[in-house]
């Protein structure tokens, strides 16, 4: 008996976006919703976010670039993903090693340990999430690469996470606050007038420059 929905987080094969819109219940998802979805979303530009970051490694010299991904399942990680290889290729860097990590502290450790084994020559690093880079931190340090001296790394979101890293961390800025804003605003537009045309709104990310890039 709820008045309208908002998804925050969904997965391709999640049921939930189509069986929303299948009962035409006023919803907004946080975040872009499979291709073939009709509801509407709020959601950072993803791809520019990684182009961000890309071009600032770029920027700094860096030409043996690896990535932690997030799960790609997830539509946002799989664009931050595709974005940051689409961006180097511009700049004629086409191998792009990465592993796939799952938005966690332990995660983002566990897939630059797996990415270091191959790609132990990496001197520029994005990480999909700040959390993630996080757990990446102490590891490449374990591993005698200083960051930022050996090893760039850029990370994605600039959480408290971000703030908290030794180094503080460089990162891709998701203007969280006004997101949330559009999304409850939308929401309600919504459940007043359910049968005006859907409307999303895509924000533009902000790279912020601290000590680790």
């Amino acid at each position: 008996h709820v008045d309208g929905v908002v998804l925050i987080s969904s997965h391709v094969d999640d049921p939930l976006p189509r069986l929303l819109a299948d009962t035409r219940l006023p919803a907004v998802l946080s975040g872009r919703p499979r291709r073939d979805s009709t509801l509407a979303f709020v959601e950072a530009d993803q791809r520019e976010g990684a182009r961000l970051a890309a071009g600032h490694l770029v920027a700094l010299g860096r030409t043996r670039i690896g990535s932690v991904a997030g799960p790609q399942d997830m539509p946002a990680a799989r664009e931050r993903l595709e974005g940051f290889r689409a961006a180097l290729a511009e700049h004629g860097i086409h191998d792009v090693p990465w592993t796939e990590g799952d938005f966690t502290h332990t995660g983002g450790a566990s897939a630059v340990r797996e990415l270091l084994a191959r790609r132990p020559d990496l001197d520029g690093l994005f990480v999909a999430s700040d959390l993630m880079a996080l757990g990446a931190l102490p590891v490449l340090q374990r591993a005698g690469r200083e960051v930022p001296r050996d090893v760039a790394v850029v990370g994605f979101d600039d959480s408290h996470a971000a703030q908290s890293c030794d180094p503080p961390l460089t990162t891709v800025r998701q203007p969280v606050e006004e997101m949330a804003s559009a999304t409850a605003q939308l929401l309600l537009r919504r459940i007043a007038r359910p049968d005006q045309a859907v409307r999303s709104e895509l924000f533009a990310p902000v790279l912020v420059v601290r000590e680790s890039a």
